[in-house]
């Protein structure tokens, strides 16, 4: 008789409480309650269609959530660098004030009232904190980059990997007050997006030179390679709030078309999910994996904005007689 690992291609998981990262039809073993758990009826996310930003811009950099995101930097058509920021309330974008330098292929990381903005092109390592009204420029990133990933749930505590140039495999994670140095990423690459915090990330994606399609998970000390998206994409985006629970959107393909193609990561694998309604690359995100949120991009710098939606799952406990 097969076993589960056999039919499914995982073993069962052991996760203390709900296991945030089940797709549909996995099995796992909840620790604390000391029972089997099943999820099932899952349905596809959902793109919808939101308000656009005031200024239609590629390359910024995005924190926060759904209903309560930040959009700094980036760059106007064609490359011209940006300082606007903007705040959205899950209906509206906002003007707030700008950036002290302006930038784009920046990192951001944390909340719309609590926002941290670092490195960028031309190749810095300027690092600005934001404190829900202005932006104040803090410690430098130890390697000055852009074409990095980043994440990070707060100002005080974000992470930082990849870029160029050179192309890199550097992390540094950042405490509140300064940048250290931490255990590199095991393929070094640039265009890649990152999500979840700075003790429990993932980087997926980039280029190494080719697309990649790589996926490591950061366990707040080392850099694990793991399955790989389904994709191979560079210049994409990406949310999640920590390593088990992730979400990759939009990216360019090899011939030059932008993809709208999505993917969720429950921790073990990528599953293709709902497109964007609109593909394209160098678009920011902010978010979870089942309340996400992407905006600008290219072409054509658009101002478009898109909110994904998982309509969620049901979770039922086995029990034995």
């Amino acid at each position: 008789m097969a076993t589960y690992k056999e039919v499914n291609g995982t073993a069962v998981q052991n996760y203390a409480g709900t296991y945030p990262g089940a797709v549909d039809g996995e099995l796992w073993y909840n620790s604390t309650a000391t029972t089997f758990q099943f999820q099932y009826g899952a349905t596809a996310g959902v793109w919808a269609t939101g308000n656009n930003l005031n200024t239609g811009r590629k390359t910024m950099a995005g924190a926060g959530t759904q209903t309560a995101a930040l959009g700094f930097g980036g760059q106007l058509p064609p490359a011209a660098a940006s300082a606007l920021t903007e705040t959205y309330n899950g209906t509206s974008w906002t003007e707030v004030n700008d950036l002290n330098t302006a930038r784009g292929y920046l990192g951001g990381a944390g909340t719309n009232t609590a926002a941290l903005g670092f490195g960028g092109s031309p190749a810095t390592a300027i690092t600005e904190t934001w404190n829900g009204t202005n932006w104040t420029e803090v410690a430098d990133l130890g390697t000055a980059r852009y074409r990095f990933a980043s994440c990070g749930a707060t100002n005080t505590a974000a992470l930082a990997f990849g870029g160029t140039p050179p192309v890199t495999a550097i992390t540094e994670t950042w405490n509140g007050s300064n940048w250290t140095e931490v255990n590199d990423l095991n393929t070094a690459r640039r265009s890649l997006a990152g999500a979840g915090t700075n003790t429990s990330a993932l980087a997926f994606g980039g280029q190494d030179p080719s697309d990649s399609a790589a996926t490591e998970l950061w366990n707040g000390t080392n850099w694990t390679e793991v399955n790989d998206l389904n994709t191979a994409r560079a210049k994409l985006s990406g949310t999640g709030a920590s390593n088990t629970a992730a979400l990759a959107f939009g990216g360019n393909a090899p011939d030059g078309s932008k993809y709208a193609q999505t993917e969720l990561w429950n921790g073990t694998n990528w599953s293709e999910t709902s497109d964007l309604n609109t593909g394209r690359s160098l678009l920011a995100g902010a978010g979870t994996n089942t309340a996400a949120l992407a905006f600008g991009g290219s072409p054509n710098a658009p101002a478009a904005t898109e909110e994904f939606t998982n309509p969620g799952t049901i979770t039922k406990t086995l029990t034995t007689s």
